[in-house]
């Protein structure tokens, strides 16, 4: 599958998909939300990709927010067909099936902070800086994102003054999972996926539901959706088979098994 903006990369259980307009910061343009979100829709129908890496092309930028020329030149009805697209495209990515890993190999401002604040996991580097800076030319956004990351109050924080966030910073507040220095950052990104990828892909794509479908509900009532899907639509492995790996060691005299 062929994409002018972004590139993608299907790897042994997981895939990476690059934004890929290095010259231009990353910038999101409608194109390459559109692109991007093509390529989610297409790998959640994959059912060997059981996990989801993003990042940004070159070593200077995730992505530096909305495409500024496309915003100037476009026509009124063109700037809300362009929105409409690229909100899209950040609901898809917060609500994929499979978990997401975002690589911040860079700057990732405007509306590239908006989307490294939908990924499930992140990961970040010494060049890694968060702006939310919408509000700084009259716009809007990550209000419902930004405070499931860092709480409400660091939320309103970056929100309201639209300040540069950096990579130890980032990390302290809970903006950044994992701070890596930049020659390991993918690497790095790159085992978390395999190791999401060895787990049960049902039960981990129910967990996140629930984790998601639980953000407004009760302490009890978070855990009776937990139990009631786990009797009905999460398929829960039986303990000969997900214990296999004790059962057999116990065989062995407690010995672990010979590879």
């Amino acid at each position: 599958m062929d994409y002018e903006n972004i590139l993608l990369e299907k790897k042994d259980g997981y895939a990476i998909v690059t934004l890929n307009r290095p010259d231009k910061l990353n910038a999101l343009s409608a194109k390459l939300g559109g692109e991007l979100d093509d390529a989610i829709s297409h790998l959640e129908t994959l059912d060997e990709i059981k996990a989801i890496i993003v990042t940004g092309a070159g070593d200077k930028a995730f992505c530096a927010g909305g495409d500024i020329n496309e915003m100037l030149a476009g026509s009124e009805e063109e700037m809300r067909r362009r929105n409409a697209r690229l909100h899209a495209c950040a609901w898809h990515l917060a609500t994929c099936k499979q978990p997401t890993i975002g690589v911040i190999n860079g700057i990732a401002f405007g509306g590239g902070a908006l989307d490294s604040s939908l990924f499930d996991i992140r990961f970040g580097c010494e060049r890694t800086r968060f702006r939310f800076l919408a509000v700084t030319y009259g716009r809007l956004n990550a209000t419902w994102s930004l405070p499931m990351q860092v709480g409400m109050p660091m939320a309103k924080e970056l929100i309201y003054t639209g300040r540069e966030v950096g990579a130890e910073e980032a990390f302290r507040i809970g903006l950044l999972n994992h701070l890596t220095p930049s020659k390991q950052l993918m690497a790095e990104a790159e085992s978390m996926a395999q190791t999401i990828a060895k787990n049960d892909a049902n039960l981990v794509q129910g967990a996140k539901v629930l984790l998601h479908e639980g953000l407004a509900a009760g302490f009890r009532e978070r855990l009776d959706k937990e139990q009631e899907a786990l009797s009905t639509k999460l398929k829960v492995r039986a303990a000969s088979e997900g214990f296999a790996w004790f059962a057999q060691r116990k065989g062995n005299g407690g010995r672990p098994a010979k590879k």
